[in-house]
């Protein structure tokens, strides 16, 4: 017996020196995955070159090398009295030091060229109509915005795979999309990408300030999309950032100060939206001593702004009354005043008088507008999207074994209720949530409803909704509306 154990001992002992030998392998797998990193400037070694590596895992590129090296032997150091004064540093683990560098804040190597890698040809971008036909599966209505950012993003990717030509270099085709809140902006953006497979990085331009005076610098927008793309510099490259609320970058009127969350963003901005080489953080929205950066050149990312730009309407209207004149054939100064959709008539002058700087504008060729929403589009909004609201709901009844239905005039009364909020789609799902909370609350407690059926009279809280038995398609005694 005690032979066994022994030998059971010994098997225990040689299967815990396996795990961790195993384990060890793997962590040095995931080590060499990614790039070694100067232990004292920071920079990873596609930036910094060749590495010479000290015992205890540190790291130190040439140059920081050369430099410790010059300053000991141009200085005038006294190297005695350096000794005598040393502290003693032989507790410290410099190996700890180096290895501080958060997983997030590392360089992923770059794929070697002799790897075989799947290219991507103009073969695998899909044409501007099937674009549109899935981005028509979630966004409702926006005809002209669905086509016109089909064909620009469809000639983008064309343009970065296409083959160089000497006789013809094709312009980058950044998008301004200017639309009233909640019209669906953000939301086509985001389809967008996850159809084509690109990482997509949104910012507020609300918190972006000149050389990050309080906020975000400029270059923070590149090192979110660097961080969508896992740190993969080459993917990152050919990814797509959406900057919201563009309109308050707007140059501001009647100031003497100096605009540094204003036109100076708009002027920081020119060299990222033509392209150039641009040195962000990894890991981090700022830079510091203590992050690694890495370089992108942002000529291949397309760039799509997009704002509500709320006081745009009144300057359009007062360029086109300028007609109005006295005669027979005179404009009234009101002809404009019920026209919804005013934004379609935007000219570059009139964002130009809105505050946005020129050279801005003309590294944004590409300017549409986006409808308001109407009633119908609310409806449909409600009910057609492959992830619509009702259908989210349907949804989480149905794990009850319960079926929920609306009425049509239930649908038209959702859509009322939303227009008079003035928030566009946003306001959709607080209304809903609102009159489903005691619905969602009750139901689980009796099992023996089989059916719900929202009411336009439930909606406008006059009345109550239908609630049938199960199995029986007959209303549930005492709910309101049962006498039907």
């Amino acid at each position: 017996m005690a032979e066994d154990r022994e030998k059971n001992g010994d098997t225990e002992q040689s299967t815990d020196m396996t795990e961790h030998t195993g384990s060890s392998e793997q962590n040095s797998v995931r080590e060499d995955e990614y790039e070694k990193v100067c232990f004292m400037c920071r920079r990873p070694e596609s930036k910094a070159g060749k590495m010479i590596s000290l015992p205890g895992g540190i790291n130190i590129c040439t140059e920081c090398m050369q430099k410790s090296f010059d300053t000991m032997n141009n200085g005038n150091i006294n190297y005695n009295d350096m000794l005598n004064n040393m502290p003693n540093i032989s507790m410290v683990d410099l190996s700890s030091l180096q290895n501080q560098i958060p997983k997030k804040q590392r360089v992923k190597k770059k794929e070697e060229k002799q790897t075989p890698k799947k290219e991507f040809s103009i073969k695998d971008i899909p044409p501007p109509h099937v674009i549109k036909a899935r981005l028509d599966e979630y966004v409702i209505g926006q005809e002209h915005a669905k086509k016109v950012m089909a064909v620009a993003v469809y000639n983008h990717y064309k343009r970065v795979f296409a083959p160089s030509s000497d006789d013809v270099e094709i312009q980058k085709s950044n998008m301004l999309m200017i639309g009233p809140t909640g019209s669906g902006k953000t939301y086509l953006v985001q389809t967008l990408a996850r159809l084509l497979d690109v990482p997509l990085a949104i910012t507020d331009a609300t918190s972006l300030t000149e050389a990050g005076y309080i906020g975000d610098d400029i270059e923070s927008v590149v090192s979110k999309l660097l961080a969508a793309a896992d740190n993969d510099v080459e993917r990152a490259e050919h990814g797509i950032i959406f900057i919201d609320e563009i309109d308050k970058i707007a140059k501001k009127k009647n100031t003497n100060q100096r605009d540094v969350s204003g036109e100076a963003v708009q002027q920081g901005m020119l060299k990222l939206l033509e392209g150039s080489d641009i040195e962000v953080p990894v890991g981090a929205n700022s830079k510091n001593a203590m992050v690694p950066l890495t370089t992108i050149n942002t000529r291949n990312i397309l760039f799509i702004c997009g704002g509500a730009f709320p006081d745009l309407p009144d300057i359009i209207k007062e360029r086109l009354n300028k007609q109005a004149s006295i005669g027979f054939q005179a404009d009234l100064k009101d002809k404009y005043d019920e026209d919804k959709d005013i934004l379609s008539k935007v000219t570059l002058e009139d964002l130009r008088v809105f505050g946005m700087v020129p050279e801005f504008l003309g590294r944004l060729p590409i300017v549409f507008t986006l409808q308001p929403l109407t009633e119908e589009m609310l409806v449909e909004i409600l009910k057609e999207p492959k992830n619509a609201i009702l259908k989210q709901y349907k949804r989480l009844l149905e794990l009850d074994e319960v079926k929920l239905e609306f009425e049509d005039d239930a649908l038209r009364a959702i859509a009322k209720k939303a227009l008079e909020k003035d928030t566009g789609a946003r306001a959709l799902r607080a209304i809903i949530e609102e009159f489903m909370l005691d619905i969602m609350y009750e139901i689980p407690k009796d099992d023996s409803i089989g059916e719900v059926l929202i009411t336009r009279e439930y909606i406008e809280h006059t009345g109550g909704p239908r609630i049938f038995l199960r199995g029986q398609g007959i209303p549930l005694i005492g709910s309101e509306n049962g006498k039907n």
